[in-house]
């Protein structure tokens, strides 16, 4: 696919226009869905034969990909919108804003999260940050084997009971003899 190279001013989404024409034009940039991240654990999933939706509406916070088969939802959270709490930078100008916007992004998540784990879903979220490439295949395999682990879950049987009857009377065949004596 051949790309633009976009003006300048579109390089930096976060810095404040002059003209809010120009400001909402940088804004619009910015994607809600089919995001790098997204498209890397989609390509993965989909490379290692698992079938799945995405950003599917009718469950609680649209999760990035479901998975039906497994009762399994994976969100793909950008470090920087849902607030990641290991290297959150904040912009400079108005701040209280962004810790604001950030905050309310990160109760809604935990909102969805709750409803969708009330409803019997599995909940995966995968940061962005432990998709660049050092950690990439790592994460993804971890992905794999978390989705493995709870497909197996489902098919669990339960543990077995018994229960044990314990007799009314101590009573034997014999009269009980001291040790060492011997029987008639």
């Amino acid at each position: 696919m051949l790309r633009r190279a976009l003006p300048y001013f579109f390089c930096n989404p976060m810095k404040k226009a002059a003209h809010p024409n120009k400001y909402s034009a940088r804004m619009s940039l910015i994607r809600s869905t089919d995001t790098k991240p997204e498209l890397i654990v989609r390509r993965y999933l989909y490379g290692r034969g698992y079938r799945y939706r995405k950003n599917y509406k009718r469950l609680p916070g649209s999760p990035d990909i479901v998975l039906r088969k497994y009762r399994t939802v994976i969100f793909v959270h950008g470090c920087f919108w849902h607030g990641h709490e290991t290297h959150l930078s904040m912009p400079k100008s108005n701040v209280s804003f962004w810790k604001e916007k950030i905050r309310r992004n990160k109760e809604r998540d935990e909102r969805a999260k709750k409803r969708l784990q009330d409803m019997g879903w599995n909940v995966i979220t995968v940061w962005e940050c432990s998709l660049t490439a050092p950690r990439r295949q790592a994460t993804l395999a971890e992905i794999e084997l978390t989705l493995n682990k709870m497909f197996l879950e489902q098919f669990k049987p339960a543990p077995l009971r018994y229960d044990v009857v314990t007799p009314q009377n101590d009573v034997a065949a014999e009269p009980e003899q001291p040790y060492g004596t011997q029987c008639d």
